[in-house]
């Protein structure tokens, strides 16, 4: 039987690899950076300290990894106070998924941007537990974030199920021994490789319903 779902929030809940992206690019040009092809799907999935260290080390920005951190993050508080961009049937399918199991959340995101979005989007009441990869160390691909969800829902995680959009995500939460649905992100689509790790791949949230999560708990793949 599953015990809980864990849902990602970049991609997944909230309109926003392409905010994190643009307010980094932003940042690394003000300050005689060097953005490279490589460097968005480089960061995605990383934690607030290693996108940071980074954007210093590999873009060329003279600031302290701290200080990239906390002046991105800054922006996008500012941009989601004005208008917080939920993905359509993300209240819908958290508030399906509630009324079965408990939730968690793991995100790369930075611990002040979770908990903006939670509160203002009124997600916060129907989540048990939430982690950012800051607090574990290594972000996504690698499983801790989800390790340390499942594990603050006091749930094995072989049997929780995964919420996932991103190719390191996906690969974060099959690492960490979960059931995962991907939602792929259609601006940054995961690879064929990575989206292969899935137990099930849905075309938007509306899908997520708890019969499919249901069915998951057979170890059956749902196509």
């Amino acid at each position: 039987m599953i015990a809980a779902v864990v849902f990602d929030l970049d991609g997944v809940l909230v309109d926003s690899e392409a905010a994190w992206d643009a307010t980094r690019r932003e940042l690394v040009s003000a300050e005689g950076g060097a953005w490279t092809d490589s460097a968005t799907r480089d960061m995605m999935g990383m934690s607030s300290p290693e996108w940071s260290r980074y954007v210093a080390e590999e873009l060329g920005v003279d600031l302290e990894p701290e200080e990239i951190s906390a002046r991105v993050a800054a922006q996008l508080l500012a941009a989601y106070r004005r208008d917080l961009p939920l993905i359509a049937g993300a209240e819908e399918a958290v508030e399906r998924l509630a009324a079965r199991w408990s939730l968690g959340l793991a995100s790369s995101s930075n611990p002040e941007v979770i908990e903006l979005v939670l509160s203002k989007s009124g997600l916060d009441r129907h989540f048990a537990a939430w982690v950012s990869s800051e607090e574990v160390g290594p972000g996504k691909p690698a499983p801790d974030v989800y390790l340390e969800a499942t594990r603050r829902l006091g749930a094995a995680a072989d049997r929780c199920v995964a919420i996932e959009d991103s190719e390191n995500g996906i690969r974060s939460a099959h690492a960490a021994g979960m059931r995962v649905i991907a939602v792929p992100n259609h601006e940054f689509p995961p690879d064929p490789d990575a989206l292969a790790l899935a137990d099930h791949v849905a075309d938007s949230l509306d899908a997520l319903t708890p019969r499919l999560v249901e069915g998951l708990g057979a170890n059956d793949r749902l196509d």
